[in-house]
């Protein structure tokens, strides 16, 4: 069998086994990568699939820079074969049916008592799940409850009873890989997380086709030590995790690489164009995003998941009309999903209704309360509205969900610079700059906490708009900030240099206005006060086309410089023969 028809056949047994345990989104993802394999022979497939395939190929043509299939791993990679697990319910078969089909209608504690006696290990993981679900529901009605979108002290009830069971099974070496998931869960929710992560690498190994097991381990894989001290087998599942992790650690083009890669098989994947497209927008190649968003609606019209980066694309290009068309039909589809809710947030942020915006953050937020981009963007709106408080305490929220949001940290360093509190602001700049270092936005903000009449540490700010014009300043901003700093400690060749700089990036974009001006001026004043009288005239030639007061200070420059040339000594007749 080929590897292709390897990897068909083993997602076909997952996508039932993961269906029968109720683990529905990783069912979702695995039956979404069934059909993103490539096509062999495009005869046997119906008229739907062969237009799929046709809607794809743009996208694959565009980042597949060679063809790579997976019966050629990478180099030293050789992938192992997992056997798939057989089934075990026989006797107890019509209780579990009853059970899931309690569990399907969210009755979850209902399910688990149908389960109570049964000892198939398909049983006592749902079991174990309707009583981990049953928890997590109440948990969040308590939570509605009390206070709301805020903090609250209400925990999982099951969890306890749920970790001594499972743990008793681990050691017994009787639990199966679905309950290894579900205990890594408990465990990651209890904060245990070194523990969560040698028994989710268990689970994997063991059973490489849940997703969400792949996914509560990324969650847990902070760093790239932790990611190298992971003794994950080489299962072709594993590229998928490797090149969804990558991207949480920004290796943005190790991720991309890795995605092209498994494009050789999975050639018509929307998820993994999906994730392309998020790795060329953390690169800002916002153009390829929106061309990829663009595809994939067309193919998949009635999609939602992910759109919502494809409105901050178009927010950011400031795309009305495309934002509008995208909020109409995600309304349309489903708009009681978060990611519709973040995309109409957006369309009325661009509109200048910043209440409303709000209130469909909220709306997202209600949905899912830890949805990272509502509680970022809500803080921005937050700004706009000048709610400092309002928009602190969104951004700490944001942080609290994922401690490498570069973003929320930005956005906490902006609302404290707001109020006049540099310090603070400085401490979150550097946590933003830390965790992207190439942004030259968090350099400028850095630099500009520096310059404040309460720090004044114009040599650290100095520093920082350095890195800033090294990192894409596409404003110009550090430059023409380098000069006016250099000019104001009295280093006037540094000045110069920076200035010219600056006015060289000026005259390369077509750009005119007020830093052009002091450019010039100083360059005039700085050649003269050198003698370099030739270069002085230039620059005050181009302040006569000029109509202000700089004019008028250019013609006064020029007779000083004109007077200087034609003045000699006075004559010495001695010199002169008779």
């Amino acid at each position: 069998m080929s590897s292709k028809e390897s990897c068909r056949s083993e997602l076909r047994i997952a996508i039932r086994q993961l269906s029968n345990r109720c683990l529905y989104s990783a069912s979702k993802w695995a039956a979404e990568q069934l059909v993103g394999i490539e096509v062999q022979d495009p005869s046997k497939f119906t008229p739907s699939n062969t237009r799929f395939q046709r809607g794809s190929s743009s996208i694959r043509r565009k980042y597949r820079t060679h063809e790579i299939t997976m019966t050629t791993p990478i180099t030293g990679v050789s992938y192992i074969a997992t056997p798939v697990m057989e089934e075990d319910e026989v006797v107890d078969g019509d209780f579990y049916l009853l059970a899931k089909s309690y569990f399907d209608c969210r009755e979850y504690k209902r399910a688990a008592h149908v389960l109570r006696d049964q000892i198939g290990r398909k049983s006592l993981f749902l079991r174990s799940y309707a009583l981990y679900l049953a928890g997590e529901k109440r948990k969040e009605e308590e939570m509605i409850e009390l206070e709301g979108l805020g903090k609250s002290d209400a925990v999982n009830q099951e969890l306890v009873s749920l970790e001594r069971e499972l743990s008793t099974l681990r050691k017994n070496g009787t639990i199966d890989p679905f309950c290894l998931y579900l205990y890594g869960l408990i465990l990651k929710q209890k904060g245990n997380d070194n523990l969560a992560r040698t028994v989710l690498v268990e689970s994997v190994n063991s059973y490489p086709w849940n997703w969400n097991a792949w996914t509560e381990l990324q969650s847990l894989s902070t760093s790239v030590d932790i990611l190298n001290s992971l003794n994950v087998s080489s299962h072709w599942m594993k590229d998928f995790f490797l090149a969804s992790l990558y991207q949480k650690l920004r290796m943005h083009n190790e991720s991309l690489s890795k995605y092209e890669y498994l494009l050789g098989t999975f050639g018509f994947s929307n998820y993994i164009q999906a994730q392309i497209a998020k790795a060329q927008y953390s690169l800002k190649e916002f153009d390829q995003v929106e061309a990829i968003f663009e595809e994939l609606l067309r193919i998949d019209p009635y999609r939602v998941e992910d759109m919502d980066m494809y409105s901050n694309v178009l927010y950011a290009k400031e795309c009305f009309s495309g934002l509008s068309y995208l909020a109409h039909r995600v309304f349309m589809t489903d708009k009681y999903r978060p990611e519709s809710c973040c995309i109409i947030g957006n369309y009325y942020s661009l509109k200048g209704q910043h209440e409303k915006s709000v209130l469909y953050f909220k709306r997202a937020l209600k949905l899912d309360k830890n949805y990272l981009s509502a509680w970022t963007l809500m803080g921005h709106e937050f700004v706009e509205m000048k709610n400092t408080p309002a928009a602190v305490n969104a951004y700490r929220r944001a942080v609290e969900i994922d401690p490498c949001d570069y973003r929320a940290l930005y956005g906490l360093g902006q609302a404290y610079e707001v109020m006049c509190m540099p310090l603070y602001a400085l401490h979150y700049f550097k946590k933003a700059v830390f965790l992207h270092p190439n942004d030259s936005r968090l350099w400028i903000a850095m630099a500009q906490c520096y310059e404040t009449d309460q720090l004044r540490k114009l040599d650290e700010a100095i520093k920082c708009y350095r890195r800033a014009s090294n990192c894409d300043d596409g404003e110009a901003i550090a430059l023409h900030n380098l000069a006016k700093l250099h000019s104001e400690l009295g280093r006037t060749e540094e000045a110069a240099f920076y200035y010219r700089k600056d006015l060289e990036r000026m005259e390369s974009e077509e750009r005119e206005g007020p830093n052009m001006i002091e450019a010039l001026l100083y360059l005039a004043h700085y050649y003269k006060s050198t003698r370099r009288t030739e270069e002085a005239e230039v620059y005050c030639t181009r302040l006569l086309d000029y109509t202000g007061p700089e004019r008028e200070t250019a013609k006064s420059l020029l007779r000083g410089l004109r007077s200087t040339q034609s003045s000699f000594p006075p004559a010495d007749v001695d010199h002169f023969p008779p």
